[in-house]
């Protein structure tokens, strides 16, 4: 327990090459969270928070998450011992239920969407040796998830100019920044990416002010929060980064390119980054050094990438 307690869970992912990048005058390197043990950035985050929680005598952790947060806390747990129960929606694939049966977790189903299962699960708190895990908006989430850039300070011969990360609730956005300014990297260039179905911080941004969606209309399902963290919404207007929309069929083609160049399958919340390469968009245009956070996410299998490929007509090998 110890030797297992004294180690970080979350690895130090590679800095990759754009396979066949024929623009000798850009360099587009991809930060491959998608291996972390856990299927997703959130793992470094959920490393953080959880031993703190151990620090101050929680010993079962609860959570709610439509699958990666969910995952990364029942990966902790389990790692280090502690009880974990995950509060999932109805909208859950099965295959991710016995993901996180399979991480020792217990598992409850309730509500239709995520804030539903959220609700309830900050119901389950009831004394102070359990404890609620948020899936992003939490300043020791944000610390952990600072740790990526802490790493492409090592990795980079230069500081990007440009870096790319999708946004659902805003965690991986404010770790980001959080790392950006730690390393005095500040003036980097953030490109925030949501789907047009899926744009809270976009209209947030575009109001001034914070909003709730109304719904969330589409298959990349893990940037389905209809509010983001307050944080994410003051660094979008203190700092240099601009939302950006793509359509599903875009983070479809992407994953489904992706997983013909990269052998690695990851959602489609993680594949509007990665689009904005594929569809060679004018907005990265006239950026000499740019870095897509791969988040990953596991809630992704063969079966999904070959229906989007018929559904959307994608050519591919």
């Amino acid at each position: 327990m110890e030797k297992v307690e004294s180690m970080k869970l979350y690895i130090k992912t590679p800095l990759i090459d754009l396979a066949g990048n024929d623009n000798a005058d850009t360099n587009i390197m991809f930060k491959m969270e998608a291996y972390q043990p856990s299927g997703s950035f959130k793992l470094r985050g959920m490393d953080r928070i959880c031993r703190m929680a151990i620090e101050d005598g929680v010993s079962h952790f609860i959570s709610s998450s439509g699958g990666n947060a969910g995952l990364s806390v029942a990966y902790v747990g389990r790692k280090l011992g502690i009880r974990v129960t995950v509060v999932i929606p109805r909208t859950t694939p099965e295959f991710i239920i016995k993901k996180l049966e399979r991480e020792d977790a217990e598992v409850i189903v309730h509500g239709d969407v995520w804030d539903e299962a959220h609700q309830y699960a900050l119901s389950l708190v009831k004394d102070d040796k359990s404890v609620y895990i948020p899936p992003f908006d939490h300043p020791k989430l944000w610390d952990g998830h600072s740790t990526i850039v802490d790493e492409l300070k090592e990795q980079c011969e230069t500081q990007p100019d440009l870096i790319i990360l999708s946004v659902g609730g805003g965690g991986l956005l404010c770790g980001v920044m959080e790392g950006l300014i730690r390393n005095q990297w500040q003036d980097t260039k953030v490109l925030a990416v949501e789907t047009v179905g899926s744009a809270s911080l976009y209209h947030a941004v575009k109001a001034g002010h914070s909003i709730i969606l109304d719904k969330i209309d589409t298959i990349a399902t893990s940037l389905g929060a209809k509010q983001v963290a307050a944080r994410s919404l003051e660094y979008a207007h203190d700092y240099n980064i601009e939302p950006v929309l793509v359509s599903d069929e875009s983070c479809a083609r992407a994953c489904v390119k992706f997983a013909d160049d990269y052998r690695v399958l990851v959602e489609p919340a993680c594949g509007a980054s990665i689009s904005l390469i594929y569809d060679n968009s004018n907005i990265i245009k006239g950026y000499k050094n740019i870095v897509v956070i791969v988040c990953g996410g596991s809630v992704i299998n063969l079966k999904k990438i070959l229906r989007w490929k018929a559904q959307y007509k994608i050519e591919g090998e």
